[in-house]
């Protein structure tokens, strides 16, 4: 295993966390007696097998339902000081709700501390607000941090970058959780804003909303190769020094095989992932132009100040993966999910869109000749059956 300092936290970090949303029994909280034996021997052998390969950032939130508890039926068994424990919370209006639902978890857990505690969710500037403003959640995890039981704090986001950027510079965190990665880079000033401040920086979920990596589609494989997909993705993340670690969010102890396949070519990434990323990049440009690929978001405003709140952004951004990748059902898990996540993946797709407002609001866009065609393109071939968040499932 790779470690890299983890910013000021000083915390050396293993380059691929352990992410705590997909081995637990239930996204809802559940009786101990509900959690079958399969399903605890299961995560526990995961979780074995993380620490077993030196993947010792265990990490999980009071939102990923039984997670907590079941991992507090394993966690106080193993060494302590040789685990980072990290979990989230999400901000509140009422500070007081905030620290009940942050006793909870550290009840959860059966541990004394938690080396890492992220205010979960910053996807706003309302829920930023929440956090730091005089009396907020801030102050809670401040004090629980004075008392030995919260090491470090920072926070995650799925916010736009300018919210995330914000945030960072309230120089109220030690580290940031956030989406960056092959297909979206939109991030990386925020990134660069971390680490002007020393923060450690944790990317978020790089496999599944990184293009469901998982089950690559047969061109990304070809054009990844020798690599696969997963691994370039890993690689390319993993070549900025500036980036720290990878959560995983493995359901099984074999689900970190090929990640650590990747690191077997950790020391050749610099002339590799350069590589590849050219040929990922010629053939988009093959298929969809080199003007539209580097200028298809120009002049396109975001969902809240779209007629019907659509989000165009998103839109036209799955219709380029697809035309580019074939990447045709992770286009679909994204489209049919906008509509249903509220602030964690905001605004509507098309399928009660009033097309002449769309229309009029693009006139000035840099494409406003194909946007719209474009749009009804993927409309046609994404839409379908709603989706929702893997935390709002049963």
């Amino acid at each position: 295993m790779q470690y890299r300092r983890f910013g000021r936290t000083e915390i050396q970090m293993p380059v691929f966390s352990c992410g705590g949303m997909r081995y637990q029994q239930s996204w809802n909280d559940i009786a101990p007696a509900d959690v079958p034996k399969a399903n605890q021997e299961n995560l526990e052998a995961t979780i074995r097998r993380s620490l077993e390969v030196g993947i010792n950032h265990i990490e999980t939130a009071r939102g990923y339902g039984s997670s907590e508890m079941q991992l507090g039926w394993i966690l106080p068994k193993l060494p302590r000081d040789e685990m980072i424990i990290q979990t989230k919370v999400a901000p509140t209006a009422d500070p007081k709700e905030f620290e009940s639902v942050l006793e909870q978890s550290l009840s959860l857990l059966q541990l004394d501390h938690v080396d890492l505690l992220g205010i979960h969710g910053i996807n706003n500037e309302e829920l930023l607000d929440w956090t730091v403003r005089e009396g907020g959640c801030m102050e809670v995890a401040r004090r629980y941090q004075k008392e030995g039981r919260v090491r470090h704090i920072g926070f995650s986001t799925h916010s736009p970058e300018p919210v995330i950027t914000k945030a960072i510079e309230t120089d109220a965190f030690d580290y940031v959780n956030l989406h960056w990665y092959y297909i979206f880079q939109d991030n990386w000033p925020s990134i660069e804003a971390a680490t002007q401040r020393d923060m450690g920086v944790f990317i978020i979920s790089p496999n599944d909303k990184g293009g469901q990596l998982y089950n690559p589609t047969p061109k990304l494989v070809e054009l990844c190769a020798p690599l696969s997909p997963m691994a370039f993705n890993d690689l390319f993340c993993l070549l900025r020094p500036e980036v720290h670690t990878l959560s995983l969010g493995a359901s099984r102890p074999t689900d970190f095989d090929e990640h650590l396949k990747a690191l077997d070519h950790y020391d050749q990434a610099a002339e590799l992932i350069p590589t590849i990323a050219a040929k990922l990049r010629a053939h988009a440009i093959d298929k969809v132009g080199e003007d539209w690929l580097d200028h298809f978001l120009d002049d396109i405003p975001r969902w809240n100040l779209v007629p019907g709140e659509v989000n165009l952004r998103v839109i036209l951004r799955l219709w380029t993966l697809v035309a580019c990748y074939d990447m045709v059902e992770y286009g679909k898990a994204r489209y049919n999910l906008l509509g249903n996540a509220e602030h964690w993946f905001p605004g509507k797709n098309l399928k009660n869109a009033d097309y002449a407002a769309l229309e009029g609001r693009l006139a000035q866009s840099r494409f406003s000749d194909v946007n719209l065609e474009r749009l009804k393109e993927a409309h046609k071939l994404l839409g379908g059956s709603e989706k929702k968040r893997l935390s709002q499932s049963d």
